[in-house]
């Protein structure tokens, strides 16, 4: 009987046990995962600014169309230069605008269908739709 020997395990299950080299994988995989949810939620506010300035736009042409001295289509033109200068032409190619009777009133119904951004500024073209009323102004 031999005392004070300590049995060894067999190989394969201490080499399962070491964790030698594992810290420098689990920073990686906790860094990757942060990384990809700090880009998730920049994109997810870069969406909703781009949605805001093209609903701002929106509206800002509807109530330049109602004015009684223009046009529909000078309320069209104001909202495509607002959103080509704040987010790129690409967002203002499909703006439409139109009169309507809400309410007994009428109203100007400005619509424009932009991209929706999923990398950066690049996305599923005319996803987004915003519009916006405007009550028609009257020299009566």
């Amino acid at each position: 009987m031999r005392v004070g020997l300590a049995r060894e395990e067999p190989r394969p299950r201490r080499v399962l046990a070491e964790e030698h080299g594992s810290s420098p994988v689990e920073f990686v995989l906790v860094g990757m995962l942060l990384s990809v949810l700090t880009l998730a939620v920049l994109q997810f506010g870069l969406t909703v600014y781009v949605r805001n300035v093209v609903h701002d736009a929106a509206v800002e042409g509807a109530y330049h169309a109602a004015l009684a001295d223009t046009s529909l289509g000078d309320g069209i033109e104001r909202t495509r230069q607002i959103v080509a200068r704040t987010v790129g032409a690409d967002y203002a190619a499909d703006v439409q605008a139109a009169e309507r009777d809400d309410l007994g009133e009428r109203t100007v119904h400005v619509t424009v269908r932009a991209t929706l951004p999923l990398a950066g500024l690049l996305g599923l073209p005319r996803m987004m739709e915003v519009s916006a009323d405007a009550p028609i102004e009257s020299f009566d």
